[in-house]
């Protein structure tokens, strides 16, 4: 076994104890390792805490905030990776989510660490929408007693990248506060930028004091009240395939896939409202027409990560091969010195640009602007890593161990006479035969939760794939018990080809599990109905599940579905509660919890 820290050849510890604290110690995250260094010291110290305390910083800085605006959770995992790297350097901070904010209280703030996703086509999340607003109108205090850093997070295949970290950091100067680091922007591979921004931050306001650190005893759950597993999104698990099923039927135009996979040995663990991430690779016929096109051969070595690869292994795992980004564009038109290219590139462009990227990959900006003399090296340089890809899990571990489940539409579609293929959805549906393995880890979001009151109603819409958390929250219902009443709407094409889990749902209302269900198959009759036309219909019935205390859930497509869903339920509130502050009931259900999305 590698010994980690060679130094520890003198150590008192015996030969088991030794070998134990060097699995456990390579066992930890860069955080965990943070958090257990103070852990240690705050053993050590003059007035040691007990067995079961753990070291908290008192003196030094005063404290920092860490605002935290995030929909599917990676901004909260930043933002407590970034508490426990504060304490490890005796810095105390404390992490407020924007939702729960008291918003007067900004103006007393000293240190403000901002760390925030930018969600859709350039809009805050929904727990930070109060926060934006309320920072962009009349009533923002000043805040020139404040220092401020924010981070941002985003996905730079949108126009409007990181625009909440942009809005944010532009509006806390403008406010008086003073920016003690630069802004960072980071795409979806982003710890390394956000861990780069946590060491500079901190270590910007470490410098303007000078920190004494005092250790008290802070009550600590043993390390047994919690099951942690090895697997993460830096180190993801090896799930076995153990079924795929099509469910739509014959003559459906979609293939949409419910895949069972085995977590046996993972120690990982999710509730309803997760999510798995999946490390997709490549399509093989995908790389072969891009090497073609480049005229580069696949057995070139290039540098990846400081290591020599084969140019074909980096398009395989390691990088985009098919989605353009602008700063993808950006790279490659440097290298390309096309007029046509910059033109389009201009920002008097920015309509062409939109048009040129949608439906098109990079093989098209390879043969409609070729780069001469081209080296692959820098070709690769240009790409974006291949980021994981989540689906929202469609099972509950109660009533299926070691195993999750996931529904997945197969994306398949022809453009600009090229077939065009989804990375991930068509390596799981094409690719994976059953006992392969596919990499994952578990993405726990804690904004889309079931009720803890398992009396409590609930309102589920999920049209499409969007039904697959529903899945999972009605199956863990059953195995709890639960009592509260519950109602889905679902919505897909046609009735007899896309009734996705029908004979569940069907079981589901015959025992109760299930209180109501109301469906709309949109190619079933002239008019299209969608599930927001089933909303306004029964505008009185589900705006008494609300009065009554419901929780409402939307899952599936942004752009569209969960526009119009969130219109249907202010007209459904304008008119059925007649008072004329629909936004504001809206924003209360925000805040309570009781109105939570999952969209994409």
């Amino acid at each position: 076994m590698q010994t980690l820290f060679p130094e520890l050849g003198q150590t008192p510890l015996n030969e088991d104890q030794h070998q134990f604290f060097q699995q456990f110690i390579a066992s930890l995250s860069p955080e965990q390792l943070a958090w257990a260094g103070g852990y240690l010291t705050g053993l050590v110290s003059k007035d040691s805490p007990a067995s079961g305390a753990t070291a908290s910083v008192s003196g030094g800085i005063s404290e920092i905030t860490i605002l935290v605006g995030s929909q599917t959770g990676n901004s909260e995992a930043l933002a407590e990776q970034t508490h426990q790297l504060a304490a490890s350097r005796g810095l105390r901070s404390v992490i407020k989510k924007m939702g729960d904010y008291k918003l007067p209280q900004l103006k007393t703030e000293k240190n403000l660490l901002v760390i925030v996703s930018t969600h859709g086509e350039g809009e805050p999340p929904d727990n930070a929408r109060a926060m934006h607003e309320y920072l962009f109108s009349k009533r923002a205090p000043s805040l020139k007693q404040a220092h401020f850093a924010v981070l941002g997070l985003g996905d730079s295949s949108y126009e409007f990248f990181c625009k909440m970290g942009i809005d944010f950091d532009r509006r806390l100067e403008e406010l008086g506060a003073t920016r003690i680091y630069q802004r960072v922007d980071c795409d979806v591979d982003y710890e390394h930028a956000a861990e780069a921004w946590m060491e500079g931050a901190l270590g910007e306001l470490a410098a303007r004091t000078e920190v004494k650190p005092q250790l008290t005893a802070v009550p600590l759950p043993s390390f047994s009240a919690a099951k942690h597993s090895l697997y993460t999104r830096k180190n993801p698990f090896p799930a076995v395939l153990l079924e795929d099923i099509v469910l739509n039927g014959s003559g459906s135009i979609k293939e949409t896939h419910h895949l069972e996979l085995s977590l046996e040995g993972s120690g990982l663990t999710y509730e309803p409202g997760d999510a798995v991430g999946i490390y997709p690779a490549n399509a093989p016929d995908v790389i072969a027409e891009l090497l073609q096109t480049l005229h580069f051969s696949g057995d070139t070595q290039v540098k990846v990560d400081g290591s020599d690869i084969t140019l074909y292994d980096a398009l395989y795992r390691h990088y985009e091969a098919t989605l353009i980004t602008r700063p993808m564009m950006q790279k490659y038109s440097a290298l390309a010195k096309n007029p046509k290219l910059d033109q389009l590139l201009g920002d008097n462009s920015k309509k062409e640009l939109n048009d040129y990227l949608y439906g098109r990959e990079i093989i098209d900006l390879a043969v409609d602007f070729p780069a001469d003399n081209l080296s692959p090296q820098a070709f690769v340089e240009c790409l974006r890593k291949l980021p994981p890809r989540l689906y929202s899990i469609a099972s509950s571990l109660k009533q299926h161990p070691n195993e999750v489940h996931l529904t997945v539409a197969a994306v398949r579609y022809q453009s600009y006479g090229r077939e065009r293929k989804g990375v991930c959805s068509t390596f799981l549906a094409d690719r994976i035969a059953e006992d392969g393995a596919i990499p994952v880890y578990i993405d726990h979001n804690n904004n889309f939760k079931l009720p803890a009151d398992a009396s409590a109603p609930i309102i589920m819409i999920g049209p499409g794939t969007g039904i697959a958390p529903f899945r999972a929250f009605v199956e863990e219902r059953e195995a709890i018990g639960a009592t509260g009443k519950s109602w889905l709407f679902f919505g897909d094409q046609h009735f007899m080809t896309d009734f996705l889990y029908q004979a569940e749902w069907l079981q589901y209302l015959k025992n109760g599990v299930l209180t109501r269900m109301d469906v709309a198959f949109s190619r079933d009759q002239e008019h299209k109905v969608y599930v927001q036309h089933l909303m306004l219909e029964h505008g009185r019935d589900l705006y008494a599940w609300l009065q009554e205390g419901a929780h409402i859930y939307v899952c599936g497509d942004e752009k569209r579905m969960a526009h119009d869903v969130h219109a249907a339920l202010l007209k459904i509130v304008a008119s059925e509660g007649g008072l004329g502050r629909e936004e504001e009931y809206i924003a209360t259900l925000q805040k309570e919890k009781r109105y939570q999305r999952d969209v994409y």
